[in-house]
């Protein structure tokens, strides 16, 4: 039986879903200056962080950056050293993992193979001790929500990964949580069934209005969940902000480097009239044209970053834009959708661009030792000073 047709999802930057955006919401979750400490260790380093009701929210970072620390917290699993963490305004120090409002999603799933999946989605229910009929209702309704009606007699193992995976889903729901814990919940599962299992985790949140919070290192999957995205780095939040924002206006080098591909040009920010910027980068390669930047004196140094595909490569210069540079193409990156040109600059500087292969690879304009020409918009890059 084909899977119903999933109805579109709107951007979730172009809804008017934004509570971090009103002063008077009221956060769901609150770290209050939370450190976690592990003996010397310092997982989680004076934290603070909201996040409100309805949001599906990541924790991004890489392996030993305090995510799973924070989602344990949450989930009672471990206290905090300092600080406060409230859940719907309530303290959530001293209570018990079953005691909270809260259900977590294992990356293993966790589920019972002497069990059916309904068993399965029923045994949370069973233990609260909800009524027989209650029961088979909001386990039809989970069964439902996430497509698994004809699955409902099965043992996990007779059903493939990415039906388990929304069983552990349907099961987490079952006792309507205010707040869903998900740790690496798609890891398992291979690359295309993991893109695909992203949308359906983006309408079953949507559906129920549960509050998601996902700990991942995938950048692509918390740029793809995410109404919003808590960049971490060695216990503490880099910066939170909207997919788009985090990648398009990194307010770091570190978050610029760690999310996607990037640019990264290191000079020195001068600013020859009031309306206008550049950063000199090298001394046989013309400035980098920029937007003012409010705050940062002349003579600052800076770091230059650009997205690869915001950099044209032509044979001939572009006398429309105002940043050029002239190089020879050293290595390509071919990703079937795009191909990725490693170009050298006089001066040595390595700078990356994309391009998408509108044409057959047979017929690719392109290839190695060619001069070009790379070329972008003065609003291309962001000028970072931290």
């Amino acid at each position: 039986m084909a899977d119903a047709p999933r109805k579109p999802r709107p951007n979730p930057n172009e809804t008017d879903f934004v509570p971090w955006e009103d002063p008077d919401a009221v956060p769901l979750i609150r770290f209050e200056s939370v450190t976690k400490r592990f003996g010397d260790f310092t997982a989680i380093d004076d934290l603070s962080l909201d996040i409100f009701e309805k949001e599906f929210f990541a924790l991004l970072g890489p392996s030993g950056c305090g995510k799973t620390t924070m989602m344990r917290m949450l989930a009672g699993f471990e206290a905090a050293t300092e600080g406060r963490i409230t859940l719907g305004g309530q303290d959530m120090g001293g209570i018990a993992p079953n005691e909270r409002p809260v259900n977590m999603m294992f990356q293993s799933y966790a589920l019972f193979p002497h069990l059916s999946v309904w068993d399965n989605i029923a045994f949370g229910l069973k233990r609260d001790r909800m009524p027989k009929d209650k029961i088979e209702d909001r386990v039809n309704e989970m069964l439902r929500l996430t497509r698994l009606e004809q699955f409902a007699r099965r043992k996990p193992h007779q059903i493939s990964g990415g039906q388990r995976q929304r069983v552990a889903l349907a099961r987490s729901l079952a006792k309507a949580p205010k707040l869903l814990l998900l740790d690496e919940p798609l890891g398992a599962l291979d690359r295309k069934l993991r893109e695909e299992t992203q949308f359906e985790l983006m309408d079953i949140q949507e559906t129920t209005g549960t509050t998601f919070v996902i700990v991942t290192h995938d950048q692509e999957e918390a740029m793809t969940v995410a109404s919003r995205i808590a960049v971490m780095d060695h216990g503490k939040v880099i910066q939170v902000d909207t997919p788009a924002r985090v990648y398009e206006q990194p307010t770091s080098v570190y978050v610029a480097d760690f999310i996607g591909d990037v640019n990264l040009i290191e000079g020195t920010y001068t600013r020859p009239d009031p309306d206008h910027a550049e950063i000199a980068y090298a001394e046989r390669e013309p400035p980098l044209s920029v937007e003012p930047v409010e705050g940062v004196s002349i003579g600052t140094r800076v770091t230059y970053a650009i997205r690869p595909e915001k950099i044209m490569v032509t044979r001939d210069r572009s006398e429309d834009q105002r940043n050029w540079a002239f190089g020879k193409i050293i290595d390509i990156g071919y990703l079937g959708n795009v191909s990725t040109y490693h170009v050298e600059l006089a001066n040595g500087q390595m700078v990356k661009a994309a391009m998408t292969n509108s044409s057959r690879i047979a017929r690719r304009e392109f290839t190695w030792d060619d001069e070009v020409w790379l070329s972008w918009r003065e609003t291309a890059g962001v000028v970072l000073t931290a």
